[in-house]
C-alpha cells in the first residue's frame, strides 16, 4: 500500500501547522484547516476539481471565521510585560550626581544601576534627592523630583 493523494494533503497540513508554530498569525493554520477539508474530500474518492474547491472554502472559512477569534482572544497580548530599559518609567531612584541641564550633568542610581539623567523641568535637582523616571530618551532617563508626598 503506497501514498494516497490523502495522506499528501494531511502531510502538507501537518507542515503548515507547523509553520504556524514560528510564525503565530494563524494564516498558516488557516490553509493547514484548508488542507484538512480537501483530505476528508479525497479519502472518499471525490474528484481533483472538489478537492480543490473544498480546499478554497475551508480555508475561506476558517480565514473569515476562524482567525478573526484567534487574532482578537488566543494572540492578543494585553498586558506585555515591559523589559529591560523600558521596565524603568515610573520607577523611583536616587540622584548621584547633580543634575543640571544647563551643565549637561546628572546621573542617578535606579534599583543599583547608574544611569546618565536630566531634569524634566529643567530644575536643578541635589545628590540625594528621590526622583521618578519619566521617559527614556536613548540611554538618558528623563526625571522629576518627587516631594516627600509622593515617596
Amino acid at each position: 500500500m503506497g501514498i494516497e493523494t490523502w495522506h499528501i494533503w494531511i502531510i502538507i497540513a501537518i507542515l503548515l501547522f507547523i509553520v504556524e508554530i514560528f510564525a503565530p498569525t494563524f494564516l498558516a493554520a488557516c490553509l493547514g484547516i484548508g488542507c484538512i477539508t480537501a483530505a476528508i474530500f479525497t479519502f472518499f474518492d471525490f474528484g481533483f476539481k472538489l478537492q480543490l474547491v473544498a480546499f478554497s472554502i475551508g480555508t475561506l472559512i476558517s480565514f473569515f471565521g476562524i482567525r478573526p477569534f484567534m487574532l482578537k482572544y488566543a494572540l492578543h497580548r494585553k498586558n506585555d510585560v515591559k523589559t529591560n530599559v523600558d521596565a524603568l518609567v515610573g520607577k523611583i531612584g536616587t540622584v548621584t550626581v547633580e543634575i543640571d541641564n544647563s551643565k549637561n550633568q546628572g546621573r542617578i542610581t535606579v534599583y543599583g544601576d547608574d544611569w546618565r539623567a536630566e531634569a524634566g523641568n529643567e530644575d536643578v535637582i541635589k545628590v540625594g534627592e528621590k526622583v521618578q523616571v519619566l521617559k527614556i530618551d536613548s540611554t538618558i532617563l528623563v526625571v522629576k523630583r518627587l516631594n516627600n508626598k509622593e515617596i
